[in-house]
């Protein structure tokens, strides 16, 4: 079964927001067994709507569009589809009441006639009541092809589209298995898996596919497949992944929503019953801030400091002046003083420091844009590695503050 998404509204097109819409719906219509064939954004224009629709009917089963439902002149979406389907706009009593309900629960303001609108509905669609908002959601039929009709506010949509559409899909369409699993890995590129691996995915069954998705020195190993039986499908890919994961023991992390490497550095803390401080100056308080999302952290999260300014090394972690004049503040002496000093400072069994240039201006320091100086302080010594990540800053921030992690767990491991 195919389906298509169609977001609606000038304000994805010109940049004004992100369509998260589109991810949303692909993610949940794939967990039952969807293939989304077709993405596409549009005008809030009934020309454009008609143009899509035309489109949709020869190359997906579903077509779904989000947006122009609301009460306002530009919401065209619902006047559109029912010129469309060559049908008429009836009052539905059910609809105004509950829009009248919200208008005296929720909002201050007397409910006007735009509002009064929304309760005119196609008289042919099922109709889906938003019980969050006052845009309803509607279902048509034609010959061979469902179209759906989504609020574009995604918190509307999710409700409507996980308690209402989804249901009514499924009893409608007969749809194939798909099964996805994906694993963690880090410390290792793109590239240089794929050759490790090429073998084992050379011999990969036909029904199942791999694919690699990187981001910042990390990359996800998403095995897929599709068939007609779900627990013959689901041994199929876990026994590929058996067959994979001696070939990445060293870089194995864990399965994606069962794991992270934060989670794995929380779990190895607790059980070696360690804990940690960090000295952040480049990275700006990143690794804490990815460190406490995990539940627990505490229990082995001490505290940090982000001493960004050159003098805040001095006077919050002690570094001396002249050690930061003789070698730079971006250096592995500077990195190895803040390591052992906020070790210190916290009494820890680990202490990270980050210092770096992210760029675009060079700052206090002469060393080149994208270098960044990494240490972990233990009571074994001192690990202090040097990268050069590049001249983008946000990347080079993303890729300091994912080898600093990285660092930590193989000094855990």
């Amino acid at each position: 079964m195919k389906a298509e998404l169609i977001t609606i509204g000038d304000e994805i097109l010109i940049g004004q927001i992100v369509n998260t819409n589109s991810v949303f719906l692909a993610r949940e219509l794939n967990k039952i067994g969807v293939e989304i064939c077709q993405i596409t954004s549009i005008s809030d224009d009934s020309n454009s709507i008609k143009k899509a629709l035309d489109l949709s009917y020869n190359r997906s089963d579903l077509a779904i569009l989000t947006g122009g439902l609301g009460p306002t002149k530009d919401d065209l979406t619902k006047h559109t589809l029912c010129n469309y389907f060559k049908d008429k706009l009836i009052e539905n009593k059910e609809i105004l009441e509950h829009i009248e309900e919200i208008f005296d629960k929720y909002i201050s303001t007397p409910i006007n006639d735009q509002n009064r609108k929304q309760a005119l509905l196609p008289s042919k669609a099922k109709i889906f009541k938003n019980q969050h908002g006052t845009a309803s959601g509607m279902w048509f039929k034609r010959k061979n092809q469902i179209i759906v009709s989504l609020p574009g506010v995604p918190f509307e949509m999710r409700e409507l589209m996980i308690n209402q559409v989804i249901p009514a899909l499924q009893k409608y369409f007969v749809r194939p298995f798909i099964f996805h699993k994906t694993i963690l890995t880090y410390g290792l590129g793109e590239s240089a898996i794929a050759e490790r691996i090429l073998d084992w995915q050379n011999s990969l069954p036909k029904e199942i596919k791999l694919a690699y998705l990187p981001n910042l020195g990390r990359v996800r190993l998403r095995l897929s497949g599709k068939g007609t039986n779900e627990i013959l499908l689901k041994q199929k890919i876990n026994s590929e992944v058996d067959r994979l994961l001696p070939l990445i023991k060293d870089i194995f992390v864990g399965y994606e929503d069962l794991s992270s490497l934060e989670e794995q550095i929380q779990k190895k803390f607790l059980e070696k019953k360690m804990t940690l401080s960090l000295a952040e100056s480049c990275t700006g308080g990143e690794i804490a801030a990815r460190l406490t999302k995990i539940p627990g952290c505490s229990s082995y999260f001490k505290g940090g400091v982000v001493a960004y300014h050159t003098q805040s090394k001095v006077d919050l972690l002690e570094v001396p002046n002249d050690i930061i004049l003789k070698y730079s503040v971006v250096s592995e002496q500077v990195a190895e003083i803040m390591a052992k000093h906020v070790k210190a400072k916290y009494d820890t069994d680990f202490g990270i420091a980050t210092t770096g240039n992210a760029g675009p201006l060079k700052g206090d320091s002469d060393v080149e844009i994208g270098t960044v100086w990494i240490a972990i302080a233990t009571d074994k010594g001192v690990v202090n590695k040097k990268f050069v990540f590049g001249k983008h800053r946000e990347r080079v921030i993303g890729k300091a503050v994912n080898k600093a992690l990285e660092l930590v767990y193989k000094e855990l491991i």
